[in-house]
């Protein structure tokens, strides 16, 4: 009599992914309370300043303000940055690396990047004669 051959297969582990409990209320989650009590902080308006041979260009992201609301004065070396909104106001008071002549100006602002290109003053040089 033969015995009968027990055969051997291969066990197959089966893995099913963990559940995690589900809340049939997810409105009734809670922020911890130390962020609770956190302002929130807009951030600063990113100002760039390049300088060419005869131009100056002053680069500022200032998103969120009217075109009409921006004022920009400008004098010797120092320019000067305002503007209004509804519920908040920005100023930035910023000095040039050379002076400039502030009739020559130009301003473009387009979708909140506003760019100001000056020209620079030239400096009278005098010329010394020798007798």
């Amino acid at each position: 009599m033969e015995k009968p051959t027990a055969r051997v297969s291969p066990k197959t582990i089966r893995l099913e992914p963990a559940r995690t409990a589900r809340t049939a209320h997810p409105q009734n989650y809670h922020l911890p309370r130390n962020y609770r009590k956190r302002k929130w902080k807009e951030p600063k308006p990113l100002i760039d300043i390049f300088q060419e041979k005869t131009w100056i260009t002053i680069v500022a992201e200032i998103a969120g303000f009217n075109k009409e609301t921006l004022k920009i004065e400008v004098k010797d070396q120092k320019l000067t940055l305002s503007a209004k909104a509804k519920d908040r106001r920005y100023y930035k008071s910023l000095n040039l690396p050379k002076e400039v002549i502030p009739n020559i100006m130009h301003t473009t602002y387009k979708n909140g990047v506003l760019e100001i290109k000056l020209r620079k003053a030239e400096k009278e040089q005098t010329i010394n004669k020798r007798s």
